[in-house]
């Protein structure tokens, strides 16, 4: 006869608190950790912050970009340019 029980699954203990995950998240006091590969699947937690990162990055492009049109829009005015050209003449000539 084969035993027909599944299989059990192992639990680790959590990261100590002055690690960078784990607790300092507010996970539970152990991590579940399926025994076979694809027996279970990440679940969305409250405190989770995956992806955030790339979402602080994106809006901070986005505010370059904004940014940098709107230098654009002003050294293209007809005033800038020539107080820069003064300024650069004024440097030039002695």
């Amino acid at each position: 006869m084969t035993d027909s029980t599944p299989p059990q699954p192992t639990r680790v203990p959590a990261p100590s608190p002055g690690h960078a995950s784990g607790v300092a998240r507010g996970w539970a006091a152990s991590v579940h950790v399926p025994a076979r590969p694809g027996a279970g699947r990440r679940r969305c937690r409250p405190g989770d912050d995956h992806g955030s990162a790339t979402a602080e990055y994106a809006v901070v492009i986005l505010a370059a970009v904004a940014f940098a049109g709107v230098l654009v829009a002003v050294m293209r005015s007809g005033e800038v340019q020539q107080i820069l050209t003064d300024l650069v003449r004024g440097a030039l000539v002695p």
